[in-house]
């Protein structure tokens, strides 16, 4: 892979640049299982907590609450401070925050832990694509973040089965003081390893406030902007929604498999948008066009989803491969980055790409506890070990609400405007 040539006074060699983006890419990935840990203890944490599906998908949806709505700031704290800083910074803040919702003893506590995670992990996407560009050509961008789509995808199967077999060994607790180490860990490596920007980023000029808010303006008031948003807000919302929490006590409690099953099932989803990530981007360079690699994308989560939902297949072989094709059609949602910033100004670019990656971790943040509300509207008073226990009638109409928002996407992919790629 082609590197750019650092300058002396850069001061950052090739290895170091290539380490770095390494150790961001491990961020990203860990960022991923805190994303999905919720998902395979739900029975523990409504039990321990004395809480329905919609207070659950609440309390896991308050990462992506804190995530989502500091995209904007953490662009602009990045360009001023640069991503060394922040991130060892973050991680340290996780730490904390891992352990409060390790210790908490009440939904309001752990609630307020899981933001503090989601707000902190927010910083390691932007940071580690920051890195990327310090070492490697800009031709190479859009690769790299695909690979770190796919890393990303790692940590959400790495909490899965993985993490469920952990939690059964040796509890919900004790599994968050771990993730709290791992922590401790990557914010030394941030700080150790990440180098210091390079002399002629330091002492750039930063974008004033007021120009922020100008460029910020101009993309709220494009529609294609919002066509962006609707692709990723749709086309993620079943990977944050249903395989990020409710896919394991759906295949557990409908289908009767393990919990560790479940967990390994659902992660199935996650790695075919690993699989796909770093491919889609590449295809739709090559080919020049956007538009049908988001058509094939949306059509095909579509129709692999509802097939799930509603087709009448219940063995694990079948469920496992329509999870991952669901997967790897989800991940053209990709393309959308770049066209979000090809249909606005360069001068926007930045802040077109946090507004699209508040809108796609934003799924999560609605679908996650509007699902669990759904659920809980139709729920028939069964519990078991004081968890509650949905029906496969209610899950299906629960799950209608992701069909929904697919559609919403295919609608979006008909309105946007093809850019060629430029």
């Amino acid at each position: 892979m082609d590197k750019v040539p650092v300058s002396e006074s850069a001061a950052i060699s090739a290895s170091r640049g290539s380490l770095a983006f390494v150790i961001g890419a491990m961020f990203f990935g860990y960022a991923f299982i805190q994303r999905v840990a919720p998902s395979v203890m739900t029975e523990e944490l409504m039990a321990e907590f004395t809480v329905g599906g919609a207070a659950l998908g609440s309390l896991s949806a308050w990462y992506f609450y804190a995530y989502a709505s500091i995209q904007l700031p953490v662009g602009i704290l990045t360009d001023r401070f640069g991503p060394r800083k922040l991130m060892s910074v973050a991680a340290l803040i996780c730490t904390v925050s891992s352990i409060g919702f390790a210790m908490s003893e009440s939904v309001f506590l752990a609630s307020i832990s899981r933001a503090m995670i989601g707000a902190s992990v927010a910083f390691c996407f932007i940071g580690t694509l920051t890195v990327a560009t310090y070492v490697f050509l800009p031709k190479r961008f859009a690769m790299l973040a695909g690979l770190l789509q796919a890393v990303g995808m790692i940590g959400a199967i790495l909490g899965q089965a993985p993490l469920r077999l952990f939690i059964e060994s040796y509890g919900w607790r004790n599994a968050n003081y771990t993730l709290a180490g791992i922590a401790i860990i990557l914010s030394l490596l941030c700080y150790y390893i990440i180098p210091k920007r390079p002399a002629q980023l330091r002492n750039r000029k930063v974008v004033g406030g007021q120009e922020i808010w100008v460029n910020f303006k101009k993309i709220l008031s494009n529609r294609q902007s919002w066509y962006c948003a609707g692709i990723g807000f749709g086309m993620t919302a079943i990977m944050l929604g249903f395989s990020g929490l409710w896919a394991v006590p759906w295949l557990s409690t409908v289908h009767e498999f393990s919990k560790t099953q479940a967990a390994t099932m659902a992660s199935m989803l996650f790695f075919g948008w690993a699989l796909s990530s770093p491919i889609v981007g590449w295809l739709s360079d090559k080919i020049g066009h956007r538009k049908p690699i988001l058509y094939v994308g949306v059509l095909g989560n579509l129709a692999f989803f509802s097939v799930i939902v509603l087709g009448d297949i219940s063995d694990s072989a079948s469920l496992s491969v329509l999870l991952f094709l669901t997967g790897m059609s989800g991940a053209a949602m990709t393309v959308g980055f770049s066209c979000i910033r090809e249909v606005n100004t360069h001068q926007a670019g930045a802040t077109a790409l946090g507004f699209m990656n508040m809108c796609v971790v934003g799924a999560g943040a609605v679908m996650q506890p509007l699902i669990g509300w759904l659920l809980d509207k139709d729920w028939s008073g069964v519990a078991l070990d004081g968890a509650r226990v949905y029906s496969a009638a209610a899950y299906e109409t629960a799950f209608l609400s992701l069909i929904a928002v697919n559609i919403l996407a295919l609608l979006c992919v008909y309105r946007l405007k093809e850019t060629y790629c430029q």
